[in-house]
This record gives C-alpha cells, sequence and structure tokens, in this order.
C-alpha cells in the first residue's frame, strides 16, 4: 500500500514539473497548484491514515500472536486431554464389562440361590412364627412372675413378721434357759448338800441321783422298814432328820415321796389290802417323820404310792425284787420362775 501512494505521488510531480515548464496559463497553474495542496493533503491524510493502520496492524499482529499461543496451549491441552479422554475410555470399556461381568455372576447366583432363598423365606417365618410364641409365652412368665413376685414380697412380709417373731420366741427362750440354769445349778447345790448332810448313809442302802433337773434320793427297804412293815426303823429316821434339816433350808424345793413294792401280791391283813396299800402308807409315812422333825411347810411334801408298777429293774429275780422295794424322796426346784416368764409371754 505504501508503495502505491509514492508512485501517485511521483506521478502527481512530474505532472506539475511539466505544467510549470510548459509555460501553462496562470488559471491552470492555479488549478494545478490547487490540486497539488490537495494531493499533499490527500497525501497527509494518508499517511496519518497510514500510521493508524499501521498501529492497528500491530495491535491485530499481537493479537495474532497471542491467538497463536492460546491455539497451541489449546491443542496441547486438547491433546493432553485426548489421551486421558482414551485412558478414561478404556478404564470405562474393562469398567463396563467388568459389569456386565458381575452383574452376569449375580443372575446366577439369583437363579442359583433361588432354592436356597425359598428356604431362608420359609426358615424366617418359621422362626417368626416361634418368635411369636416366645413372646406370648413370655407375656404369660411375666404375668406369673408378676403373681409370684407379689407372693414373694407377702412371704417376705411374713418372714419379717416371724423373724420378730422368733426374736421374742428366742428371747424367751434365752429367759428360760437362764432360768433353767439356774435351777440347773440350784439342783447341783441341793445334791451336794444333800450328799454332804448323808454323806454316812450313801452307799449304804442310799442313792442319791441328778436327773431331769431333779434330786433323786433312793432309799432301800432293809434302811426304812421290815418286810410288810409301815413303820420306819429307828435306824430310817436318823438320815431322813438330816435330810429334813436341809429341806428346810432350802424353801424353793417341793418334796415328792413315793412308795415302791416289789410285784410279789400282798397277802391283805388290817389295813394293807395290796402293794398300792403298801406304798402309799410307807410314803406317807415317811412324810410325817420329815415334818415332824423340821419346821418345813406340809403343802411342799406330797406322798404317792407306786406299787410295783415303776419297778427298777422288770427281771423277775430275787436281786431285781430287791432293788424295785424301795422309797424314793424326789427334790424338785419349784417353777415359779418358768412360769413367770411364761405368762409374760
Amino acid at each position: 500500500m505504501k508503495k502505491t501512494l509514492f508512485k501517485h505521488f511521483a506521478f502527481l510531480l512530474l505532472g506539475v514539473s511539466v505544467i510549470m515548464v510548459s509555460c501553462v496559463p496562470q488559471r491552470q497553474f492555479q488549478d494545478i497548484k490547487d490540486k497539488q495542496k490537495k494531493c499533499e493533503e490527500d497525501n497527509s491524510a494518508l499517511r496519518t491514515q497510514n500510521q493508524d493502520w499501521n498501529t492497528k496492524l500491530t495491535e491485530i499482529t499481537d493479537q495474532m500472536t497471542d491467538i497463536k499461543r492460546r491455539i497451541n496451549n489449546l491443542q496441547n491441552d486438547t491433546s493432553i486431554q485426548g489421551k486421558s479422554l482414551r485412558l478414561t475410555a478404556v478404564n470405562y470399556d474393562k469398567l463396563y464389562q467388568t459389569y456386565e461381568l458381575l452383574l452376569q455372576k449375580n443372575k446366577e447366583l439369583l437363579a442359583g440361590n433361588a432354592v436356597e432363598n425359598k428356604k431362608l423365606v420359609g426358615d424366617l417365618q418359621m422362626t417368626q412364627e416361634e418368635l411369636l410364641r416366645k413372646q406370648d409365652a413370655l407375656k404369660v412368665l411375666e404375668k406369673e412372675l408378676d403373681l409370684k413376685k407379689k407372693n414373694l414380697d407377702a412371704l417376705l412380709l411374713e418372714l419379717e413378721k416371724n423373724k420378730m417373731e422368733l426374736a421374742k420366741r428366742e428371747a424367751r427362750v434365752n429367759e428360760l434357759e437362764g432360768v433353767l440354769a439356774k435351777k440347773d445349778s440350784i439342783v447341783m447345790a441341793l445334791k451336794k448338800k444333800v450328799s454332804d448332810a448323808l454323806l454316812g448313809f450313801e452307799g449304804n442302802g442310799l442313792t442319791i441321783q441328778q436327773k431331769n433337773g431333779k434330786v433323786y434320793v433312793s432309799l432301800d427297804e432293809k434302811l426304812l422298814f421290815a418286810s410288810g412293815s409301815t413303820v420306819v426303823d429307828q435306824k430310817g429316821i436318823e438320815p431322813l432328820k438330816k435330810l429334813a434339816k436341809v429341806l428346810e433350808q432350802n424353801v424353793d424345793i417341793n418334796i415328792l415321796v413315793e412308795g415302791h413294792t416289789d410285784n410279789v401280791p400282798m397277802i391283805g391283813k388290817g389295813e394293807i389290802k395290796d402293794n398300792w396299800d403298801l406304798s402309799a402308807m410307807r410314803a406317807t409315812s415317811v412324810v410325817k417323820i420329815i415334818t415332824n422333825n423340821s419346821k418345813i411347810d406340809a403343802a411342799r411334801l406330797t406322798a404317792a404310792g407306786r406299787g410295783e408298777f415303776f419297778p427298777l429293774d422288770a427281771a423277775n429275780t430275787a436281786e431285781a425284787r430287791k432293788k424295785n422295794r424301795r422309797t424314793e424322796i424326789i427334790l424338785t426346784p419349784k417353777l415359779d420362775e418358768i412360769l413367770k416368764v411364761l405368762e409374760t409371754n
């Protein structure tokens, strides 16, 4: 474009020069000058426009360079993304193949496990039914448990009452044991006092025993009575007097005198008709000796006849009959304290 402008300008100058040399008329010269001036103005405008076009060309060139750079970058990115896309496509194909394989396997498993699944469903239904039965049974058990709990609470309440009652009874038992222990100590002390008082007679037709909370003083017939007699011999009065003195000092002792005979029938004569009469009269004779030789309250003494019906030895021998002919004085501590404990409770 620049070369074209310069050619036009050169032709113009050449024409002006020709005109000036040819001695053209003034009017024509003026027209030429006007044309020249216009040409110069057009030339200046063209130069300015040329500069603008050059500037725009530079800008466009720069833009083209940037566009090329961006195109190159896009081409590079497209190449990279194409590779990634191709790799992704390959992976997708592999994944799809795997999916198809798994889907086929799943179908095969479903088809192969249909019977087993049906069995499992049946088992599940049976399990559910069993669970329902167990739930019903559990409800019944819960009701029974609740009833048993109520019964247990009632039993515990009753047990608590029984414990309290037992505690009271234990207290009574302890109190009674204390009284009994005291009674036993009294019996032991009484036995010792009786033994000390009858020391010379014990073993000579007289025995002293402690049993059942009592003291038994047993006197053989030969020590007190002649055969068939109810009168106490003189040799028997002495131990009875000594015993009476001991009993006089122990006012809390009850005295039971029992007469015993053997099993030989008594031939009745006078007031004595049989062994009952003999045993009772002998016991009465002993009681009278004790009361006549002491200040013992007669209310403390009891006379009883046992006849032959409480033998020491049941053998039908002379030795056995000798043992059975006896008089027993049974000493028993009064049970007033025990009775008080029982009445109090």
